[in-house]
């Protein structure tokens, strides 16, 4: 009787253990605020979205400065309470000047109270040759942000150009994606619309 109560007692422990690993295990069915898992959104991944990554964990907020067109100094908790797709790029990289327009369209299709386009220029990127870029690609409906000492890239791990994150309404970062990609596709429109779905659900 006392080696049953052992072996019960043993099978127990070893199942809790079990649930405990897959709770918190990298991974393990995670779920963004409002309801949606990582894995429902990572089957909406087709084309260029197949790069984008979910985080099984969202990573705190970086609060470093950057400065906006004037000079004024701000931080990205200037656009909490919004979803936000926040692209670091350069004037001097190509695919970067390549994904603006897609990133004006999804700017334009989703942009308002729930979602933001953050276009934040790393490195040397003088606001005049920002204006005469956006001018010539006929630009007219994203902001000029600058961060031109590279100190808010490094704090995100920026490690080359464009790159691309998904933040929550707190400004955690729940995805990145490395590269170029086309932000106004059905695909990126989908995902995207999924994540603020699931956020308005907890903003209301």
């Amino acid at each position: 009787m006392t080696l049953m109560k052992t072996l019960v007692g043993a099978a127990i422990l070893c199942a809790a253990a079990i649930l405990v690993y897959v709770a918190v295990m990298p991974g393990a069915n995670p779920v963004l605020k409002g309801g949606v898992d990582i894995a429902a959104l990572n089957d909406l991944r087709a084309g260029d979205m197949r790069k984008l990554a979910f985080h099984s964990v969202a990573k705190d907020p970086v609060l470093v400065t950057f400065v906006d067109k004037d000079g004024v100094e701000m931080d990205i908790s200037a656009y909490k309470g919004k979803v936000v797709l926040l692209n670091f790029w350069a004037t001097w990289c190509a695919p970067c000047r390549k994904e603006m327009p897609m990133l004006e369209a999804l700017q334009n299709e989703l942009g308002g109270d729930d979602f933001a386009v953050v276009t934040m220029a790393t490195g040397r990127n003088p606001v005049p040759v920002i204006e005469a870029f956006f001018a010539k690609i006929n630009v007219s409906n994203l902001p000029i942000l600058r961060d031109p000492k590279q100190a808010y890239a490094r704090r995100m791990a920026v490690l080359g150009l464009p790159m691309t994150m998904i933040l929550d309404r707190e400004g955690r970062e729940i995805a990145r994606l490395r590269g170029d990609a086309e932000w106004d596709s059905p695909d990126a429109l989908a995902i995207l619309r999924a994540v603020i779905g699931a956020e308005v659900d907890v903003a209301n």
